[in-house]
């Protein structure tokens, strides 16, 4: 098959595939996409629940699961890299593990952030009501859909703007709180009976207060705060001068957990013991309630709900990148992977803002809907470790398969020999924890009916036949572009 013509066939079968999503996001949208991504809003609402189940212990909790998910992050720096052709991690693993592998990663990353948008939305709802409680729920739910769609429409880059500044606003609220605390600990400030100092950490019971089971509760909670890590691994087909501002996002990832995470946490438990957080509260509103602090609430509750927002912003951004991707492939409807004039995937945005609608009648739903719903985004959760599982299995199969790649790369992980290995094996303790507790446990169960669709999906698909032309098509260009890599890198 000669060049012109598959170019020929692949553009009459994948509408609008040329030109490419623009690259418009600068390196400072990069970096606080990548620290918007790394600080939930579980850091803000949900420290409280991870310090009165593991104590002092979470501290190293939180660098254990920063430190692991680096090299997940290094990887995929390094596969993106190695084919700037890669649109997000979907088409690496695609490429390397075979067509099914991008099926599953990208219809699992696109359910992944379609729940945890939903259940952004939910939360916005709830966090308006602190302001005015007697506005319809509807109202807000609704009007941050339209919001997030306005957003999304017009460019790559007012995305980024908007992700930009969300960030810079919980960034601002966590320093503004490591500050606090600092000057109440030089300071001598007395709480609850109590004096703040480092010296809170070990006195109540020691490092490890609840034993190694409290320890392992921690993970368990812990692990779902760094959900939305991997998202600038979707924005890469947009991203200026990738080989560049990738790397810089990537490396910064260690500071990040340390300062924002680890640096909270040690002034939160320094402020206060450890024992006088509960799972119920806001350390945060407490933290600065306690510095005198008018209307602290209502500060943290304004953070707090531009943490949901912004979320809800990525999600809808990487679900549209990912099934644009997708139907690139054959792996979606076509119609999904036409760009607008103004070259954002204007159909695949608006298929994933439809499915935030479920958002607005769950704000109605009754207890037991409630509780399944939170069933669905642990689902959720255990789903996102296996797209970073994907991303891992994805580079031992790449240093394996294409070792001249890896040798002339410029971004290689460190450990690539043996730390891939190193995270699957604590992916396992992952599950392994999630199985301690019931209403996870009872997820664990749960979660394989979602691959049990998508395997019934796949079958279905790879049974018609215009699906095979696609796939057969983006294969040959994909094996074109590796051969004349691989003939520029030889000397």
């Amino acid at each position: 098959m000669s060049e012109n013509s598959t170019e020929t066939e692949w553009e009459d079968i994948v509408p609008q595939a040329s030109p490419p999503l623009q690259r418009a996001l600068s390196n400072r949208h990069i970096q606080l996409m990548a620290i918007g991504g790394a600080i939930g809003t579980g850091l803000f609402m949900g420290s409280g629940k991870t310090i009165s189940v593991a104590g002092p212990s979470v501290i190293f909790v939180y660098m254990i699961i920063g430190f692991m998910l680096f090299f997940v992050m290094r990887a995929m720096g390094e596969l993106l890299l190695s084919n700037l052709q890669y649109k997000n991690f979907g088409d690496f693993a695609g490429d390397i593990l075979g067509p099914w592998a991008s099926f599953f990663t990208g219809w699992t990353y696109w359910f992944c952030w379609i729940v945890t948008g939903i259940a952004d939305v939910v939360a916005i709802a709830h966090y308006v009501a602190f302001w005015w409680p007697d506005l319809a729920l509807w109202i807000p739910a609704l009007t941050c859909i339209l919001l997030l769609l306005a957003l999304n429409l017009p460019t790559v880059r007012a995305f980024g703007e908007t992700e930009f500044w969300f960030a810079l606003i919980k960034i601002i609220a966590i320093m503004g709180l490591i500050v606090t605390g600092l000057v109440m600990i030089i300071t001598g400030f007395e709480t609850e009976g109590a004096t703040a100092s480092f010296a809170n950490l070990w006195e109540h019971g020691g490092m490890f207060p609840t034993g190694f089971m409290g320890f392992v509760a921690g993970f368990q909670i812990a692990v779902f705060a760094f959900v939305g890590i991997e998202l600038v691994g979707t924005a890469a087909a947009e991203t200026k001068d990738p080989e560049k501002n990738l790397p810089r996002a990537v490396n910064s990832i260690p500071i990040r957990v340390l300062l924002f995470y680890v640096g909270s946490l040690i002034i939160l438990m320094s402020v206060r013991p450890w024992t006088s957080y509960s799972a119920d509260e806001s350390p945060f509103v407490a933290m600065f309630a306690l510095a005198g602090l008018v209307g602290a609430a209502g500060v943290v509750n304004f953070v707090v709900l531009t943490s949901a927002t912004s979320s809800a912003n990525s999600g809808i951004y990487s679900t549209s990148r990912m099934v644009y991707g997708l139907a690139r492939e054959g792996d979606a409807p076509k119609g999904f992977g036409k760009l607008s004039s103004r070259k954002v995937p204007k159909n695949a945005l608006l298929f994933s803002c439809f499915f935030l609608l479920a958002g607005v009648v769950l704000l109605y739903a009754e207890g037991s809907v409630a509780e399944a719903f939170t069933l669905v985004t642990t689902i959720s959760a255990l789903c996102f470790m296996f797209v970073w599982t994907m991303i891992m299995i994805s580079y031992i199969v790449y240093r394996r398969r294409r070792p001249h790649l890896h040798e002339t790369s410029k971004f290689k992980m460190p450990g690539g020999s043996f730390m891939p290995y190193v995270v699957l094996a604590f992916f396992g303790f992952i599950i392994w924890a999630l199985t301690t507790q019931p209403d996870t446990l009872m997820a664990l169960f749960f979660t394989p009916i979602w691959f049990v669709l998508l395997t019934c999906g796949y079958l279905m698909l790879r049974r018609n036949p215009e699906h095979a032309k696609i796939r057969a098509l983006h294969d040959v260009k994909v094996a074109r572009e590796h051969e004349e890599r691989k003939a520029r890198l030889q000397p």
